[in-house]
């Protein structure tokens, strides 16, 4: 069993930028890939981006490329998504999700095996 937390969320400017963490216990994250997602008001919860069990590779999704960044630490057993130049529309519920291994379906969140509770993004504009 992997009990995954979410951290770092909070109220800030458009423009501005929140470094969010996913601190695992449990189970050591090194055998796990690893993604973030959120969820805004209304919507279906999206993929924002993904990072294979060892960091060598990552994924984003088109809406957050070049201004998010997602990075891990096996030693720590901690996943971190820094979210640069944000805007309005990234408000949502950023969670942080984990699977066994390493294949193909990393953007699609009926393939994660665990969950954070989530934390509160909001930018106001």
């Amino acid at each position: 069993q992997v009990v995954l937390l979410e951290s770092g969320g909070g109220l800030v400017q458009a423009g501005g930028s929140l470094r969010l963490s996913c601190t695992a216990s449990g189970r050591t994250l090194s055998s796990y890939s690893m993604a973030w997602f959120r969820q805004a008001p209304g919507k279906e919860r999206e993929f924002v981006g993904f990072i294979s069990t060892g960091g060598g590779n990552t994924d984003y999704a088109d809406s957050v490329k070049g201004r998010f960044t997602i990075s891990r630490d096996n030693a720590k057993n901690t996943v971190s998504l820094q979210m640069n130049s944000l805007k309005s529309e990234d408000t949502a519920v950023y969670y942080c999700a984990a699977r066994i291994g390493y294949g193909i379906g990393w953007r699609r969140k009926e393939n994660y095996n665990y969950w954070g509770q989530g934390t509160q993004v909001t930018v106001s504009s």
